[in-house]
């Protein structure tokens, strides 16, 4: 009978040449400041929206395609960066895509029109891209085989810290200081994160060369499958709700820049522990981990919708929306690469590259949504896209569970 926990699919990883590494845990952490700095400069925008707008002087719907743009070139950098640089040490690679963000942090700091801004966001969605679909395969060398779990649960972690800080921190230096000191922050991480990369990583040297031709065998197998359409619908609704939640919160619930500020601060706090909720159901199922963020999103994003005016509903929504989607980047990850242990690199490429689309297409249709028919028609999506996911993951788990004692019977016979 196959088993869908993560722990019992780490048996089959194959990540070892001769013998197992020591534990290289200050390269692991060095790898979560990396996270932490790509979705610091990552999730910027969504909380310096209204100001970076009125500075360039363009809509806000057009000013929410500096996410677009970052989305549409990671999806095309995560299958690519392992493949195009598969004959290269991996500690090089990196270090690479780290220089590629600090020019990007630059660029955006002096953008002085909507143009210089995207060109700025294409260089993160590459960096982006590649760091996101290397860095859990990496991190899997970096530790002995019974370590894993314990150190993707810290390379995650980068992803709840950011989004911690990013939010509520962005939007307090936007209205004190200007949107620009914001990014100046994120460049001073972004190039703390390259040294200590450079200082801690061993060389990696590359133990196979991912071929084009394994990303559309990896994406065939069913699991694969499934779980990049439910990043597809679920990742799509929330950064189309969250990536316009500031006018949410301006124009319907009516909170000023402080309350804004706390409410995205309990955002990334709640996220925190949704990481750590994510990681407890991860060893059990990873999709326990997405059924509960999704749901959990659904649930908040509606209550937005229907008592969005009320202050203090939308800020316990908000908050509680911070915690499921902590849940959904490590469920998903697990989900995908139990599948594919044999090829980590490229399963890691195939669901960052449909993270980033997804980013793209929410972003896009909650630019239209908000600029034709106002902020709560971007939750609104968010909403239907989340319970839609919790519906197809729903239906995959019905169908393993009636899979596996036929299969079971199957090997009695």
């Amino acid at each position: 009978m196959q088993s869908s926990g993560l722990a019992e699919r780490l048996d089959e990883v194959d990540v070892a040449v001769e013998a197992e590494p020591p534990a290289a845990w200050p390269g692991v952490i060095a790898l979560t400041m990396g996270v932490f700095a790509l979705v610091t400069s990552e999730f910027l925008p969504a909380s310096v929206l209204t100001p970076l707008a009125a500075d360039l002087g363009v809509s806000v719907g057009a000013a929410g395609q500096a996410v677009t743009a970052t989305a549409v070139i990671g999806a095309f950098a995560a299958p690519l960066t392992p493949v195009l640089t598969g004959r290269f040490d991996r500690r090089l690679v990196m270090l690479g895509l780290m220089a590629i963000l600090a020019i990007s942090n630059l660029l955006t700091i002096f953008a002085d029109s909507l143009p210089v801004l995207l060109v700025a966001r294409v260089l993160l969605g590459a960096a982006l891209g590649g760091f996101w679909s290397m860095a859990a395969a990496l991190g899997m060398r970096l530790v002995p085989r019974a370590a894993i779990p314990k150190a993707m649960s810290l390379i995650f972690t980068g992803v709840s810290v950011a989004t911690v800080s990013a939010a509520p921190v962005g939007a307090y230096v936007s209205d004190t200081l200007g949107w620009r000191a914001a990014f100046v922050i994120a460049g001073i991480v972004g190039l703390a994160a390259l040294a200590a990369q450079a200082l801690t990583l061993p060389r990696l040297p590359p133990t196979s060369v991912p071929r084009l031709g394994g990303l559309v065998e990896v994406a065939r197998r069913p699991a694969v499958a499934a779980a990049l359409i439910g990043v597809l619908l679920v990742i799509s609704g929330h950064f189309a709700g969250f990536t316009y939640v500031r006018p949410v919160l301006e124009q319907v619930a009516g909170l000023d820049v402080a309350a804004i500020s706390l409410s995205l601060l309990a955002f990334g706090v709640a996220g925190f522990f949704g990481n750590l909720a994510g990681g407890a159901l991860v060893g059990r199922d990873p999709r326990l981990s997405i059924l509960g963020g999704a749901g959990v999103i659904a649930v908040a994003a509606a209550a937005i919708v229907a008592l969005g005016s009320i202050g203090w509903i939308a800020a316990l929504a908000l908050t509680l929306w911070g915690f499921a989607f902590a849940m959904l980047p490590v469920g998903f990850q697990a989900w995908a690469t139990s599948a594919a242990t044999d090829q980590a690199e490229l399963a890691g490429g195939l669901l960052t590259s449909t993270f980033q689309v997804a980013i793209a297409l929410g972003a896009v249709l909650g630019g239209l949504l908000v600029d034709r028919l106002g902020p709560l028609s971007a939750p609104g999506y968010a909403a239907s896209a989340a319970l839609a996911g919790v519906i197809l993951v729903l239906a995959v788990r019905r169908g393993a569970a009636k899979a596996a004692p036929e299969a079971a019977c199957q090997a009695c016979g």
